[in-house]
């Protein structure tokens, strides 16, 4: 009986190390992020609007071929809000296009002039072409950091 005791009370402290020790590693996985994302001045509700957020500056603002890469489609309307959940720490950038006939692309006219809608974290100007990375680029972190972005049009 006592190594039945014995075996029981060395068993206990071992059962009750365990569980403690899975939390704890639970608390060690990496802290991820939210990024409220509100999209404002959409012209119409038609169609849906595209956002992809990158860390790489040679993938933006088309995040084409980036697996890393966060993207969204929404539907439109007068002012849009979504998330991008589970972000890891890093610096991003977003690149938004209202898909107004929801054709998958960024319809032009002559030119190469856009005719629908884009936008840009931080609000970044456009100047002659899309914005750099760097003008786009905020820090995510732990917690929920947010962007407003106004939807500009050319045409």
């Amino acid at each position: 009986m006592r190594n039945r005791q014995g075996n029981f009370r060395r068993a206990v402290p071992l059962a009750l190390s365990a569980p403690a020790a899975l939390l704890l590693g639970a608390n060690n996985a990496p802290a991820t992020g939210t990024v409220k994302v509100t999209v404002t001045d959409l012209r119409s509700s038609e169609g849906v609007v595209r956002a992809c957020m990158t860390t790489n500056p040679k993938k933006f603002p088309k995040c084409r071929g980036d697996a890393n890469a966060y993207s969204k489609v929404v539907n439109a309307a007068g002012t849009v809000t979504f998330r991008f959940t589970d972000v890891k720490p890093g610096r991003y950038a977003i690149a938004l296009l209202h898909d107004e006939n929801n054709n998958g692309k960024a319809d032009r006219a002559l030119m190469m002039m856009p005719k629908e809608g884009f936008g840009f974290s931080r609000d970044a100007k456009v100047r002659m072409g899309p914005p750099k990375f760097n003008a786009a680029a905020f820090d995510v972190t732990e917690g929920e950091q947010s962007q407003a972005i106004r939807m500009r049009y050319m045409l």
